[in-house]
């Protein structure tokens, strides 16, 4: 798909969910970057896993804002707001919109689902109407609609690597079902209002200062605590980890290069629309990856040399939600944006590991 060039510098670019794992990471590196223009971050920052680590890693933006020629603005409320969101637009009219709000989770939403429904479908819908409503009295509006999705739209498909080509029309769990429905929603208003919009679908993102409740995160907890980690399908599970440098890496390509305009045969907009799949590239067995961050954890002094991992492992049935296999191809991304996530499962889990030893010893 041809793709039509986004200036970054000199513009606003709003990103929600900015004090997420890669919400932060994606506004530190743009304010690294970026010579001039505005940064304005959004999040409820909520207590789905320890507020605290959210507040850690806005520090760090804010910091890093001092420190920038672009400036930042940092906005406490939630996506699903719809007023809030509405007068964020009026106000600041950004040109490029990242949305990375919201509820994540597979197992959180079996328990959960209204959460999902209000942060993933509400909100989400609220922030393609300000999109469409950025063209009103023919302002230039938003030039780009960069949304996340997750490899969790695949399901139980059997065919490796998962394509954006395949079908995916049967998630096994509400959080996969809200992310297809922003797909489809970004892809309806594509077509309707001629919105450039791109949804990316991460693969098992990991990294310092990561989700808790994601397994690296949570077995490191635990094994420090002295408890058992429980790995499910009996270790039998295969991922595409990617490491979340990877991946603002991608966004940030992406975030450069909006899909072309076009007029079909009707006369009416053919969608600017576009999906693909941030991965890693050969799927890393689960045991695998469970034994190198051992071994890091050790390097790091984390755990001690001596620790008995077999005394603090289980091997548990597949649990509700859960997908035995993730494998991306990212052939479009690297065909459209040059780009292909490459960084390993040891080099990722030791800049964890160290992070982890740093940050809890503090």
């Amino acid at each position: 798909m041809k793709k039509t060039p986004v200036q970054l510098d000199g513009k606003t670019i709003l990103v929600t969910g900015s004090p997420g794992f890669i919400g932060a990471n994606l506004v530190l590196r743009l304010l690294k970057e970026m010579k001039s223009g505005r940064i304005v971050s959004l999040d409820n920052m909520n207590d789905y896993y320890d507020p605290s680590l959210k507040e850690y890693r806005l520090g760090l933006i804010e910091a890093a804002a001092k420190e920038s020629p672009a400036g930042h603005v940092f906005i406490r409320g939630s996506i699903a707001d719809k007023g809030l969101i509405d007068r964020i637009f009026e106000e600041y009219q950004p040109s490029v919109v990242v949305n990375l709000a919201a509820q994540a989770g597979v197992r959180y939403s079996i328990d959960h689902p209204d959460v999902y429904i209000e942060s993933n479908l509400i909100g989400f819908f609220n922030i393609l109407e300000a999109c469409r409503h950025s063209y009103d009295e023919g302002r230039t509006g938003v030039e780009h609609l960069v949304y996340a999705s997750s490899s969790s739209v695949y399901g139980g498909n059997k065919k490796v690597p998962f394509s954006t080509d395949d079908p995916v029309d049967h998630p096994v769990s509400l959080y996969a079902a809200t992310k297809k429905s922003n797909e489809l929603l970004a892809h309806s208003y594509s077509k309707l209002y001629d919105i450039p919009s791109t949804g990316l679908r991460f693969f098992t993102v990991y990294g310092p200062a990561g989700r808790p409740d994601m397994f690296y995160f949570s077995a490191t907890q635990n094994l420090v605590a002295g408890q058992t980690i429980r790995i499910f399908n009996y270790g039998n599970c295969k991922r595409a980890f990617t490491y979340v440098d990877d991946i603002v890496e991608g966004v940030l390509r992406v975030m450069k290069g909006a899909p072309e305009k076009a007029v079909g045969e009707d006369g009416l907009p053919v969608p600017p629309y576009a999906v693909y799949n941030i991965g890693g590239g050969t799927p890393e067995n689960l045991l695998d990856y469970i034994s190198t961050l051992q071994e890091e954890l050790v390097r790091a002094e984390v755990l001690p040399k001596d620790y008995d991992f077999e005394a603090h492992r289980e091997l548990v049935p597949m649990q509700a939600g859960d997908v035995p296999v993730t494998y991306a191809d990212s052939e479009a991304l690297a065909r459209d944006y040059g780009f292909t996530p490459s960084i390993g499962i040891r080099e990722g889990l030791r800049k964890f590991a160290e992070w982890y030893k740093a940050y809890y010893k503090a």
